[in-house]
């Protein structure tokens, strides 16, 4: 099984990239050889905020962040991020825990391919 890291850089809304690398994040965790993680850094934190109102037939990437988890995909959101922005673990999906640069360079090593956004 290859073990693929998404390092998703960019804000919620507003960047085609970030919106792109959740869908690839989501394609992956669909997949029986590969296994997922997210590890959001800045802006980016703010994709697991939970209860996100977008307006009718926008994504809404805190629903995409959980069918992620739902298909046994893994999410970690930088502290140092959150604390930036004044969120708290309170005001994220559930499973998407705060997190280190220690565990960001575990996840980096032991995965096969990493991926930036």
């Amino acid at each position: 099984m290859k073990k693929i890291l998404l390092i998703i850089n960019g804000p919620a809304y507003g960047a085609d990239e970030t919106f792109n690398a959740v869908r690839l994040a989501v394609a992956l965790s669909r997949r029986d050889d590969a296994e997922v993680k997210v590890f959001l850094m800045g802006d980016a934190v703010t994709c697991a905020v939970d209860g996100q109102k977008t307006p009718d037939g926008y994504y809404a990437l805190d629903r995409m962040l959980k069918g992620f988890l739902r298909h046994g995909g893994q999410i970690a959101c930088c502290g140092t991020c959150l604390d930036a922005r004044g969120l708290t673990e309170d005001n994220l999906i559930d499973n998407a825990p705060r997190s280190s640069m220690e565990e960001l360079a575990s996840w980096t090593v032991e995965a096969d391919e990493v991926l930036t956004f």
